[in-house]
């Protein structure tokens, strides 16, 4: 499969009465905008602004982050979800690189998170120094929670999707092909190269704690290949308001760290397979499924090594080190790659769970860590609303000075298990 990337560098956002680029400049029609948005039935209010780099504007409560695009060929938007179509994964995508739709507002339940443009919580967040078209979404009285969850990442998607027009014609900054053959393919090129397959754990818990693939809940499914390319081409989006610092969101999804990393490898230190995608489920015996199924699909792949991410943390911990067991004990290397969630004070066990096979362990850093974040000039949404996201607290909210004292866990991406953060690791 190929996949051809045209970047198409964005150096700010402005309000204008049509949508396009000229000179890194994106423009977009907000009027228009709102007009096709508020299409969606359920949808009763949408306001528009944007939040840019630098300047001390707080976006809270965040529900997703998606990457605006436009398909030249191929499958476009969100195959299964937006639109019916073929599998995504090959063809030309021109890319608003460092442009962002950030969906807000009241999302059903209570564990959103927060970014912040400047200052100390711009350090934690990527999503800092992307250009953002903050969309706050008012739902109609009377829908079911399930309702009310799908309207807003709906509008999300398609707001995504309608500001990806604008690079239809957009002059291209930068190209990156992404190419890989069948397996038989590429074992015939580089036989003497360890195999190795990325088996990614999104969270499947239900609502507010779900992922979907090809519009498909990742709860529903066993285990399940993609190629690399159709999750770096929308396969993949997120559902999910789990703690914020780690949920993996649509953007997040689209520019996979780990698949990125990977693809530089292929062909020079491993033959990198594909991807796993694995489902976090609740019960125990889901759990046992999931693990025994994953082990299963890697060793029929031949796989000489996997790395695993996981998608938050708790009860997730259990899936990760049952699947490092599982495949370390019938000789397949495993690298994990997880956050922390080790107290205040960084001395608590780490994960809830442990076995002597997780042995090779990447931290992304740790969620419990407090950070204190100055008064905004600017807020976008509700900043009382802290209050009820994970890792904020009744009184995190200092209506004196402005501030708000929380942990990382409410900041949007500062763990992420897939590596899209700003965190790095000290070696001491």
């Amino acid at each position: 499969m190929r996949l051809e990337q045209r970047i198409i560098n964005i150096t700010d956002v402005v309000f204008g009465d049509n949508f396009g680029v000229e000179k890194g400049v994106l423009t977009i029609d907000k009027d228009a905008l709102i007009e096709e948005l508020l299409k969606n039935e359920n949808v009763k209010e949408i306001k528009i602004d944007l939040a840019k780099p630098g300047e001390k504007t707080r976006i809270i409560p965040v529900k997703d982050v998606i990457e605006p695009r436009y398909t030249v060929e191929g499958t476009d938007g969100f195959a299964g979800v937006t639109r019916e179509g073929a599998p995504h994964g090959e063809g030309i995508v021109n890319i608003l690189k460092n442009a962002a739709v950030v969906t807000i507002g009241d999302i059903v339940g209570f564990q959103e998170g927060v970014i912040d443009m400047w200052g100390e919580g711009a350090k934690w967040t990527p999503f800092s120094q992307t250009y953002n078209i903050v969309v706050d979404i008012t739902p109609i009285e009377g829908l079911s929670p399930h309702q009310h969850e799908e309207a807003a990442r709906m509008t999300g998607l398609l707001a995504s999707e309608i500001i990806g027009r604008a690079a239809k014609d957009a002059e291209i900054d930068e190209t990156i092909v992404y190419e890989k053959g069948t397996m038989e393919e590429e074992a015939k090129k580089y036989p003497d190269l360890p195999k190795v397959i990325y088996a990614e754990m999104l969270i499947s818990q239900g609502l507010l704690h779900a992922s979907y693939i090809y519009g498909v809940d990742s709860a529903k499914i066993l285990p399940t290949y993609l190629a690399p390319t159709e999750e770096l081409d929308g396969a993949v989006i997120s559902g999910n308001c789990v703690a914020a610092c780690d949920k993996i969101t649509t953007y997040q999804h689209q520019n996979n760290s780990v698949i990125k990393e990977l693809f530089k490898l292929h062909g020079k230190e491993i033959n990198f397979l594909g991807v796993v995608m694995v489902p976090e489920l609740t019960t125990l015996t889901g759990k046992f499924v999931t693990r025994d199924m994953t082990v299963k699909l890697c060793h029929q792949m031949g796989a000489d090594a996997v790395v695993v991410s996981e998608e938050g943390y708790g009860n997730p911990d259990t899936d990760l080190v049952m699947i490092s067991a599982g495949l370390e004990n019938i000789g397949i290397k495993t690298v994990l790659i997880t956050d922390e969630c080790a107290g205040w004070d960084g001395m608590s066990q780490p994960l809830a769970d442990a076995k002597k096979e997780a042995i090779a362990v990447v931290s992304t850093g740790n969620v419990s860590h407090v950070v204190v974040l100055e008064k905004a000039d600017r807020v976008l949404g509700d900043v009382e609303a802290i209050a009820n996201l994970a890792g904020g607290w009744d009184g995190s909210y200092n209506p004196e000075d402005g501030s708000l004292r929380c942990e990382l866990n409410a900041v949007i991406g500062a763990t992420s298990e897939i590596g899209f953060h700003n965190a790095t690791i000290e070696l001491v």
